[in-house]
Order: structure tokens, then C-alpha cells, then sequence
């Protein structure tokens, strides 16, 4: 009986130490993928440059920095780009793009980010989005339904609805699932040694309650056509 121990005790830490050994492997010899999105590398750094669209339909848009409290959880081999779109009658919708490096920690679920700010998830759902031009497709997006309270001018909590429509994507995959997305990563990092270069795209706008269908409907014609101008369509396999 203590000789199997003793064996057991050996043979755990023979695959510790060449598990250990076949991590710090990958880490030296693992190479980054390229991106699903249209990004230019920046000159001596590992991070890439790349916007959204400033001209989509009716709207204007501006530039928005990320927020210094979403800067400052990020690794610093993050890229990133947002842009708020507004309509001539007030209507908004803020678009984000978020490209991880080397550090996959960059992109987070969002069951997490979104309570944080203090919104609570309603519903979830997944559409198909049609992208037309020369490489039409569907493009597959989470629809979540998300509710919060604020306050108005007179002091009163008012309740508020928000549409959270957001998709990951890297060369040639696209996924609604973060758990997906890890599968594929750590698969691809095994087999080949390449990390998976994936953003995590999102588009958010707030209605009010009744006002999701409408709004939602709104959001999709402004993601169909947006996403031709930074997204690469998926290759014919």
C-alpha cells in the first residue's frame, strides 16, 4: 500500500511538472492570429488601429474615449474603438469594438460587466442579422433585453429599458458564446500554437419600456450596414 502511494505520489508530479512544462512551452512559442476585423498594425507596437465607420444611413458619430475605469482593467496590449451614432431626432446608439494581444484577459463576459454598471439582464436571445453586399451572410448577434433605473430631473427613479446586441469574432469564426470562444481559442493554441486574435464587438442603445421591438429594429438596419465597413466576411469552406 505505501508503494502505490509512493507511485501515485511520482507520477502526480511528473505531469505537474510537464504540464508546467508544456505551458511555459506555449507561452514562448505561441503566435498571434490575425484579427476578423479590418486593422492596421501600429509601427512598433502590438497593438492594431482600426474605427468603426463614421459615416453609416442618417447618422453622425463621434469618436468616444473608453472610459479611464475600463482603461485601467484592460492589459495594455488591448486595441479598442467607440463610436456614438446619433439621429437628427435625438436617437443613439454607441458602438465598441474591443481586440485583445497577446493577453486574453482583455475580453470579459458580459454577464459581468453589465450588473457592474447596474443593469439587470431581462432577457437573452440570439438573432441572424442579414449583411448584404458582394459577401452577403447572416451574421449571428446575442440580443439581450437589460433593465435599469435613473433619475430624472425631479429626483425620481425612472425605469429604463437597454438593448445590448454585441458577437466575438477572429479570422474566419464568429460566435455569440463565450464559452465558445474559449473552446476554439485553447484549441487552436494546442493544435497549431496560435492564439486567436478576437474582438468582442457590441452595439447598446436605451428606449423606453414597451419600446424594445421598435428599437431593436432600429439598431439592426444600423449594424447591417456598419458592419461590412470594419468586419471581414467569412471565408467559403
Amino acid at each position: 500500500m505505501k508503494s502505490q502511494r509512493i507511485l501515485v505520489f511520482i507520477i502526480a508530479v511528473v505531469l505537474i511538472a510537464g504540464g508546467g512544462g508544456a505551458l511555459n512551452w506555449l507561452k514562448k512559442n505561441q503566435k498571434l492570429g490575425l484579427p476578423g476585423i479590418k486593422a492596421a498594425p501600429i509601427p512598433g507596437d502590438i497593438r492594431m488601429d482600426f474605427d468603426l465607420p463614421a459615416h453609416v444611413l442618417g447618422y453622425t458619430s463621434e469618436r468616444v474615449p473608453q472610459d479611464k475605469t475600463v482603461l485601467d482593467m484592460l492589459p495594455k496590449d488591448t486595441s479598442y474603438a467607440q463610436r456614438r451614432y446619433t439621429e437628427t431626432n435625438g436617437f443613439w446608439v454607441n458602438g465598441n469594438i474591443i481586440l485583445m494581444g497577446m493577453d486574453r484577459t482583455s475580453i470579459h463576459k458580459p454577464e459581468f460587466c453589465l450588473p457592474g454598471q447596474g443593469w439587470h439582464i431581462d432577457q437573452k436571445a440570439t438573432v441572424d442579422v442579414p449583411i448584404e453586399g458582394r459577401d452577403s451572410y447572416q451574421l449571428r448577434v446575442a440580443k439581450w433585453t437589460i433593465t435599469n433605473f435613473v433619475q430624472d430631473n425631479d429626483g425620481r427613479k425612472q425605469e429604463v429599458r437597454g438593448l445590448y446586441v454585441f458577437w466575438f469574432v477572429t479570422k474566419n469564426e464568429e460566435t455569440t458564446s463565450h464559452w465558445q470562444r474559449i473552446w476554439w481559442l485553447t484549441r487552436d493554441l494546442l493544435t497549431t500554437g496560435i492564439l486567436q486574435r478576437w474582438a468582442y464587438v457590441s452595439y447598446f442603445t436605451i428606449c423606453p419600456p414597451g419600446q424594445e421591438d421598435a428599437t431593436f429594429d432600429r439598431m439592426e438596419k444600423l449594424i447591417a450596414a456598419s458592419v461590412p465597413e470594419f468586419q471581414l466576411p467569412p471565408e467559403a469552406k
